[in-house]
């Protein structure tokens, strides 16, 4: 189905709704102030001042309001790694993932894919949906149940205990991820049935050639259509969606482990981790931490140097 966004000032969504007065629909989606049918087009706006047409004339229905006043909702696209990108990719239906936790010493990794069709674009953008690194943890949380609602996603935690047995063999971070994002993307196609993406974008943390490589024991790897870029939150929302309901679930098991723990585990592998990590390694002893933690990361080290000192 054709699409084009665009944005217009509160004077254009006025005159907007004027025009299509006679032409109105009812529509309950969150953030959706105005709807209308035409014989050749749908017509969506949201709180925001976007308004998203959809069908055969939404081109030509858009052009009307884009000038003047209506700003383009196209952005230019951003300079990334990876494989060449297809023309107008944030307007596609594209399955994102993207994965959390990879840094932290406490608590997993946590990996989603999460398809957004074109149709949903604008509503996933009005809930709020950007970079997650541009978010806060709570803010996150706060619009993670109304964006899971409208979405197809899978999302994987890796337990502590799982993630330090596999790694004890061999295996590296990137592998780890590669199986996290093949396995989430399978779990999305299946459950989309006839429901074709147009591609599938993963936020890059390996060239193509070595993440297929780490796959290349598995009965399933999904191969066709998929695309490799860094910054992939910022080209298409699936992948900005992927990484905030990802996040959202690590922070989720990151709550779970401070209530067996008795405490707040701190984010991130610095000073402060070093720090909690020793006060546990004294009061609840090696396997228990071992239970919370990327064991092979340089803290586990560090908190055992600081717990002697203290023992001493």
């Amino acid at each position: 189905m054709a699409n084009s966004v665009i944005i217009l000032s509160n004077e254009k969504l006025i005159a907007l709704k004027a025009h299509y007065a006679s032409d109105v629909v009812k529509r309950n989606a969150p953030g959706v102030v105005f709807a209308a049918k035409t014989a050749n087009a749908s017509i969506t706006a949201y709180r925001s001042g976007k308004v998203l047409f959809q069908g055969g004339g939404a081109e030509m229905e858009a052009a009307k309001w884009a000038s003047g006043d209506g700003v383009s909702a196209t952005k230019k696209k951003a300079v990334v790694k990876g494989a060449a990108l297809p023309d107008r990719l944030e307007t596609l239906s594209v399955i994102g993932s993207d994965e959390t936790g990879t840094g932290d010493f406490f608590g997993p990794v946590t990996v989603c894919a999460c398809y957004v069709r074109a149709d949903q674009i604008p509503l996933v953008a009005e809930l709020g949906v950007k970079d997650s690194k541009l978010l806060t943890d709570p803010y996150m949380r706060s619009i993670a149940p109304d964006l899971k609602s409208v979405v197809t996603y899978s999302v994987l935690t890796l337990q502590n205990e799982k993630y330090n047995t596999v790694q004890a063999k061999g295996w590296s971070q990137g592998k780890i991820k590669a199986l996290l994002h093949n396995q989430a993307i399978r779990h999305v196609l299946n459950k989309l049935e006839d429901e074709h993406p147009d591609y599938i974008l993963i936020d890059q943390f390996a060239e193509r050639g070595v993440y297929y490589n780490y796959l290349k024991d598995e009965r399933e790897i999904v191969r066709e259509n998929v695309l490799f870029a860094t910054k992939a939150e910022g080209l298409h929302v699936a992948v900005a969606a992927a990484s905030i309901i990802a996040r959202v679930a690590f922070l989720d098991e990151m709550d779970r482990l401070s209530g067996l723990a008795g405490r707040t585990l701190p984010k991130g592998a610095g000073k402060k981790v070093d720090e909690t990590a020793a006060s546990i390694l004294l009061s609840k002893g090696e396997p228990f931490l071992r239970s919370l933690t990327k064991w092979h990361f340089a803290n586990a080290k560090k908190a055992a140097v600081l717990a002697s000192k203290k023992r001493g």
